[in-house]
């Protein structure tokens, strides 16, 4: 076939027409749902109306309503245009065939906040090209529009559970079910990946009735099963506050589904803003999933310690200093004594022995040769509270159930800043999609072949539920050994690293984790 042909696929919903570029077809723009916007604003998920001629799939389409993070790395050079009619997803397949191929359905990071499946960061073409494999990514609702509890405030008047936006996921799940045939895929062989916020999400989409059957692997980059809201009062004080700095009565739910997306916007920068007031109630994270009883029934660490993840291999793990993407350079962190190290985590895990679990830190990397600064050590705290001892509890409770769990550790260290961000939040993103930056990622032999050795564990793990390639060689199952795969300027695997640290939460419940 020549370049640039256009391809035409049947779906459910009627005709795409995508494009044949460099051996490899791409489609853009997907609806997968109706548009969630006039009487569907804050409702589950709808089935697209169909259409009868061919529908053009060659451009990405809008991302979700969302505020900039700020963090300029994580975010397109070019602004991705917004709007509420959001839900479309983008398709990479090697052929239109019957090979039945590997699928891997990618769920983008953004602190239920931000981000899109269109991301440059993403492009599914060198996965797709290099595993023979189906790429999809998706956008899904996000923030107020996505993750506010609305029901309890309104008195039902408007039934928002507080996860429409794993709805949104779950209902893309149910289209590459119903239509990845069609684009050569295997709707019985579907693995879900996802980074941050979209780890998050895989971890609760574990746990999701309306998502049982319709994945079957699932890797958690930088994410686990730990940040839903268990207290539905802790989410109904998120949506008060909300309406509150609305100025919008909770009685008036038409005056409140009447408002533009600009105004819904604004007011959850003033939430976000507000959340940072530790007196406020708010906390991190302050826009998640809610454990409401019906569509998330429990904590999904909970779910899966019950058997939620039954029959899903998994692979989780995290980045070895995530937090310092976010404070490594705030002068907040980088100024801090001892008193406020010791107030601020009194105040992040109140009732625990923080002191205790500040002097195990210290004497750990003390050990090991280690800055033991108030900021170092505040820094690995929170890598560890809100990604790596999560992931560790994820992988502990699948494997107590004889179910397989993989565990990594990501080493390698940006060279930005003269090395001051370490292996930090999303840095293992270019590695997995091969879009690597030379600034932020680095470059050279290593970083090269620490590229390909995760993308073929990746490809490997979705093809066969077992990571172990040629470059790696065996990667074991997560056991009483605690055996991680660590991925970095060296691969190898090691067995408990950072155990001392561990060891130090072993007292902290589950529900003070996930968030920062």
């Amino acid at each position: 076939m020549s370049e640039d042909t256009p391809a035409v696929v049947e779906t459910t919903s009627g005709k795409i027409e995508g494009i044949f570029r460099r051996g490899l077809y791409a489609f853009r723009g997907v609806p997968y749902a109706a548009p969630p916007v006039g009487r569907l604003r804050w409702l589950p998920p709808e089935p697209p109306e169909p259409w009868s001629e061919v529908r053009p799939a060659l451009r990405l389409a809008s991302i979700a309503p969302q505020n900039l993070m700020g963090l300029q790395l994580l975010e397109s050079p070019v602004p991705e245009p917004q709007d509420e009619d959001c839900l479309y997803l983008n398709v990479w397949t090697p052929g239109l065939d019957d090979a039945r191929r590997p699928v891997m359905v990618w769920i983008h990071g953004g602190g239920f906040t931000s981000g899109s499946g269109s991301s440059l960061a993403y492009n599914g073409r060198t996965l797709s090209t290099g595993g023979d494999t189906v790429i999809v990514t998706i956008n899904y609702r996000l923030n107020v529009l996505g993750f506010l509890n609305l029901n309890e405030v309104t008195g039902g008047k408007i039934p928002a559970t507080g996860n429409e936006g794993l709805l949104d996921q779950a209902f893309a799940l149910e289209w590459v079910h119903d239509n990845i045939t069609n684009f050569g895929g295997d709707p019985d062989n579907v693995t879900i990946f996802g980074e941050s916020a979209g780890g998050f999400s895989v971890g609760s989409l574990l746990a999701l009735p309306k998502a049982r059957g319709l994945f079957h692997k699932a890797i958690l980059q930088s994410g686990a099963a730990h940040s839903a809201y268990s207290n539905i009062d802790a989410a109904r004080h998120v949506a008060s506050t909300f309406l509150e700095l609305l100025g919008i009565s909770p009685n008036d739910s038409d005056g409140l589904r009447s408002l533009n997306v600009e105004h819904l916007l604004k007011g959850q920068r003033e939430l976000a803003g507000k959340a940072l007031d530790p007196e406020s109630g708010l906390g991190g994270l302050t826009l998640r999933p809610v454990v409401d009883g019906k569509i998330l029934p429990h904590l999904p660490i909970d779910a899966v310690t019950s058997g939620s993840a039954d029959n899903i291999p998994i692979i989780v793990g995290t980045n070895l200093d995530e937090a310092k993407l976010f404070s490594a350079m705030n002068e907040a962190v980088s100024e801090m004594d001892e008193s406020r190290l010791l107030s601020r985590y009194q105040q992040l895990i109140t009732g625990e022995d923080v002191p205790g679990l500040i002097e195990s830190y210290r004497k750990a990397r003390q050990r090991r040769g280690m800055s033991t600064t108030p900021a170092e050590i505040f820094m690995a705290l929170q890598t560890d509270k809100g990604f790596r001892i999560p992931a560790i509890r994820l992988a502990e409770r699948h494997s107590r159930r004889s179910q397989p769990a993989y565990m990594y550790l990501f080493t390698w260290v940006s060279p930005m800043r003269d090395g001051i961000l370490g292996a930090c939040h999303a840095l293992e993103l270019g590695f997995v999609f091969g879009t690597r930056t030379e600034d932020f990622s680095g470059s050279g032999p290593e970083a090269d072949a620490l590229e390909r050795n995760i993308q073929d564990a990746w490809l490997a793990f979705a093809r066969t539920g077992d990571p172990s390639c040629d470059g790696l060689g065996k990667w074991p199952l997560y056991n009483e050994r605690r055996e991680t795969m660590l991925l970095g300027e060296e691969c190898t695997v090691v067995a408990a690293p950072y155990d001392e640290e561990r060891r130090a939460w072993e007292a902290i419940p589950d529900t003070v984790l996930g968030v920062l």
